[in-house]
C-alpha cells in the first residue's frame, strides 16, 4: 500500500488549527456567543464561594437562621443560573457545528472528485475514508468543546487568582507555585502526543483500508479460503493500533496524574498555612472558607488542561490530514500542456524506415492559433463529422461530400519559394497523436517511459483498432485521450484541438469512454446507464445496441438497484452495461477498452452488429485482443515496446507483419518487454 503517512514532525497545534477558520466563520457570532455565555456560567461558579464567605462570617457567627436560609436560597439560584446558560451554551454550538463539518466534508468530497487518477494511484482508499469521518468527527468535537473549554478555563483561573490574591495574598502566592512546573509539564506533553496521535490517525486509516478491500473483495477471500490470512492481517494492524492507544493513554495518564498531585499539595500547603492565620487571628474563618472554596473550584479547569491538551493535539492532526488532502493539487483545468509539441525530451526526428506503415508524419505545428475550423461550435462542441462514412465490408462507400468551406486549407509549409500548399480538411481531423510520450509520475527516476513518441491519427469517422500484447500499454494510451493521465510529452488533437488547451468537461463531453474493468454504483441500472450523458429516450436504444434486454428480465426494469459494484450481475451483464453507458450519449469520440471480452461468443457477434452502426457515426479507438473484435476496425494499429510499429487493415497487417499474426494466431500470450509498469 502507498505510502500516504505525513512525516514525524507536523506545524505547531495552533497555526494547523487556523486553517479551519474560513469554515468556522460563517458561524463565528454563534461560536463567540456560546464562548461568552460559558464565560459567565464558569464565573457564577466563582460567586458561590463569596456567597459562602458572607454566610459564614454573617448569619453563621450572628447565629441567623434566616440569613443562612437566604445564602442557600443564594447558592440555589446560583446553580440553577450556571446550569441553564451551560445548556444555553450547548444549543449555541450544536446546529452551526454540524453544519460546519457537513461543509468540510462536502468539500473534500468535490475536491477528491477533481483529483487526477495519480493521486488515486497513490492514496490507499481507507486514508481518505478516514479523513472524510472520523478526522472530520473529531474537529466537530473539538469546536464544540475542547476550543470554548480552553478560553472558558484560562478565563476563570485568572479571575479565580484575582480572587484569591485579592482575599489574602499570602496564600494565592502559594497556589501559584506549581504554575512553572505544570507549564514544562504540559509542553513535553504536547510534542510527545502529537506524535503518538498523528500514528494512531494514520492506523486508523490503514485498518479502514483492510475492512474496506475485505468487504470488496469478499468473494476472493472465500474462493481461496483466505478468510484466516485476512484475519491475522486485520488482527496484526488492530494490534499496532492498540499498542498506539495504550501509549497515548500511558501519556495522558501520567500527565493527569502530574495535573491533579501537584496543585492538591498547594491546596494542602494553603490550608495548613490559613489554619495558623486563623489559630492566630490574622485571618476570618470566613476568609478561609471562602479561598479554599475558590481553590477546589479551580481544580477542574487546572486538572481538565490534560485532556483538554490532548483533543486539541488529535484535533490538530486531524487538521493536517485533513489539509494534505485539500492541498493536493486538482487537475488542470485547459492548462497549456506540460511539454508542448515541439519541446518534448530528447527529440529525436523519425525517419521514414522508423515510421510505423501507414502511420502519418507528426504535424511540425505546436500551436491551434488562427485556424477558423476548430473555433468550437453549437454550445462548446465541435462540428460534426460530415465529411465521409465508414468504409468496411458490408457498409456504403466513402462519401464524396465535404463542408464546401472547408474543402482545402492552406499551411505554412511551402513546397516551393513563394508557394503554398493545399491540405484536406480530413488530415485535421478525428484523434492525432503527435510524438506524444507517457512516463507514470510515481515511476522511479531513469525508467524508460511507459509510451515513447506516438505518432497516430485516427481519421474523422474512423474505427481504429489498438493491438498489442500484455503490458504493451494500451490502457494507459486510450486513457490519454479524456486525460485521466497527462502526457509527459507531444500533444494529442481532436479535430486538431489540442486536448491540453480544452475544459476538462467540454473534453469529457465530447469523449465517452468504457474501461476493461466494468464499474456501476450502487444505483439503478437506468442510473448507471445515463452517467455517460444522453436523456431517457437514449436508454433503450443504448441497452439495445448493447444487446442488454436482460434488464426488461429484472423485478423493477431500469429501476432495479444493482447494488454495490454492481455484485448482483454476472461480470457479462456489468460489461454490457458499460457499453451501453459509453454509447448513450452518441459521443464524437467512443474509446473502448477490450468491451467484449466477459461475453460468450452468441452476445458478442450480437453486439458487433450494434456496434457497426454506432461507429459509422463516431471516431472510435478500439482496444482489441481478439480478430472478431478487429473486424470492427477500419485499421489496426500495432503496439509494442511503448511505440506504435505498424499501421494498416487487417488483412494487410496478418499479411506483412510476423507480430501481428502472431498475436491474433491464438497461440500462447507473450509479454512485449514492457512489463508490468505497460499498465
Amino acid at each position: 500500500m502507498p505510502d500516504t503517512h505525513a512525516a514525524t514532525k507536523d506545524p505547531s497545534a495552533t497555526r494547523s488549527l487556523l486553517r479551519l477558520w474560513p469554515y468556522v466563520r460563517p458561524v463565528r457570532t454563534r461560536l463567540f456567543s456560546a464562548a461568552f455565555v460559558a464565560i459567565v456560567a464558569s464565573c457564577l461558579g466563582l460567586v458561590i464561594p463569596l456567597v459562602l464567605k458572607w454566610i459564614v462570617d454573617g448569619p453563621v457567627a450572628d447565629h441567623d437562621p434566616g440569613g443562612v436560609w437566604l445564602g442557600a436560597l443564594y447558592l440555589l439560584l446560583l446553580g440553577v443560573a450556571e446550569a441553564a446558560l451551560f445548556g444555553l451554551r450547548r444549543w449555541l454550538v450544536a446546529r452551526p457545528l454540524a453544519s460546519v463539518e457537513a461543509d468540510m466534508r462536502a468539500d473534500l468530497y468535490r475536491h477528491v472528485q477533481r483529483l487526477p487518477v495519480s493521486f488515486h494511484d497513490r492514496w490507499a482508499s481507507g486514508q481518505l475514508l478516514s479523513r472524510g469521518t472520523t478526522d472530520l468527527m473529531l474537529l466537530r468535537m473539538f469546536l464544540a468543546f475542547p476550543l470554548t473549554f480552553l478560553v472558558v478555563n484560562g478565563v476563570t483561573i485568572l479571575a479565580g487568582f484575582a480572587i484569591l490574591l485579592s482575599q489574602q495574598w499570602s496564600l494565592g502566592l502559594v497556589l501559584l507555585v506549581p504554575v512553572i512546573p505544570l507549564v514544562v509539564l504540559c509542553s513535553v506533553f504536547e510534542t510527545r502526543y502529537s506524535l503518538v496521535a498523528r500514528r494512531a490517525q494514520d492506523q486508523v486509516g490503514d485498518l479502514t483500508t483492510v475492512v474496506e478491500e475485505s468487504v470488496l473483495g469478499i468473494r476472493i477471500i472465500k474462493g481461496f479460503g483466505q478468510h484466516r490470512s485476512q484475519a491475522l492481517a486485520f488482527r496484526e494492524l488492530s494490534r499496532r493500533l492498540r499498542g498506539t492507544e495504550l501509549a497515548k493513554a500511558r501519556l495522558l495518564a501520567g500527565l493527569w496524574g502530574l495535573i491533579t498531585t501537584i496543585p492538591e499539595l498547594a491546596i494542602g500547603a494553603a490550608l495548613v498555612l490559613g489554619t495558623v492565620q486563623v489559630a492566630d487571628g490574622e485571618l476570618s474563618a470566613g476568609t478561609l472558607v471562602a479561598f479554599l472554596s475558590t481553590a477546589l473550584a479551580l481544580r477542574w479547569p487546572v486538572e481538565s488542561i490534560g485532556f483538554l491538551l490532548a483533543m486539541s493535539q488529535e484535533s490538530a492532526t486531524a487538521t493536517v490530514r485533513f489539509f494534505e488532502a485539500m492541498d493536493a493539487e486538482e487537475e488542470a483545468e485547459g492548462a497549456a500542456s506540460p511539454n508542448p509539441l515541439g519541446s518534448a525530451p530528447d527529440p529525436v526526428p523519425l525517419s521514414s524506415a522508423d515510421r510505423a506503415p501507414g502511420a502519418l508524419p507528426p504535424d511540425p505545428r505546436s500551436s491551434n492559433a488562427g485556424r477558423a475550423d476548430s473555433e468550437p461550435t453549437d454550445a462548446g462542441r465541435l462540428p460534426p463529422p460530415t465529411h465521409r462514412k465508414k468504409l468496411s465490408p458490408g457498409r456504403d462507400e466513402p462519401s464524396k461530400e465535404m463542408p464546401p468551406q472547408a474543402e482545402l486549407r492552406l499551411t505554412s509549409a511551402k513546397s516551393e519559394p513563394g508557394t503554398t500548399t493545399a491540405q484536406p480538411l480530413s488530415d485535421h481531423l478525428g484523434i492525432r497523436f503527435e510524438e506524444v510520450m507517457f512516463r507514470y509520475p510515481d515511476a522511479a527516476p531513469g525508467t524508460s517511459p511507459v509510451l515513447s513518441r506516438i505518432d497516430l491519427h485516427i481519421r474523422a469517422g474512423e474505427t481504429m483498432a489498438l493491438v498489442g500484447g500484455t503490458g504493451s500499454g494500451k490502457t494507459t494510451l486510450t486513457a490519454l485521450v479524456p486525460r485521466l493521465h497527462e502526457v509527459s510529452g507531444g500533444r494529442i488533437t481532436l479535430d486538431g484541438e489540442d486536448i491540453a488547451l480544452m475544459p476538462r468537461e467540454r473534453l469529457r463531453g465530447l469523449v465517452s469512454v468504457a474501461f476493461e474493468e466494468p464499474t456501476l454504483f450502487s444505483a439503478s441500472v437506468g442510473d448507471n446507464v445515463l452517467m455517460g450523458g444522453g436523456s431517457s429516450e437514449h436508454l433503450e436504444r443504448a441497452l439495445d445496441i448493447a444487446q442488454a434486454q436482460f434488464v426488461r428480465r429484472l423485478p423493477q426494469g431500469v429501476d432495479t438497484q444493482v447494488g454495490e459494484q454492481g455484485l448482483s450481475l454476472s461480470g457479462g451483464q456489468r460489461q454490457r452495461l458499460a457499453l451501453a453507458r459509453a454509447v448513450v450519449g452518441r459521443p464524437r469520440f467512443l474509446i473502448l477498452d477490450d468491451p467484449l471480452s466477459a461475453l460468450d461468443v452468441h452476445t458478442e457477434a450480437l453486439v458487433e452488429a450494434a456496434l457497426r452502426r454506432v461507429l459509422q457515426d463516431t471516431t472510435a479507438l478500439v482496444v482489441a485482443h481478439r480478430p472478431s473484435t478487429v473486424m470492427l476496425a477500419d485499421r489496426v494499429a500495432l503496439l509494442s515496446g511503448g511505440r506504435i510499429t505498424a499501421v494498416g487493415t487487417h488483412q494487410e497487417l496478418l499479411r506483412g507483419n510476423a507480430a501481428y499474426a502472431w498475436l491474433m494466431s491464438g497461440a500462447e500470450e507473450r509479454h512485449d518487454g514492457k512489463g508490468e509498469d505497460g499498465r
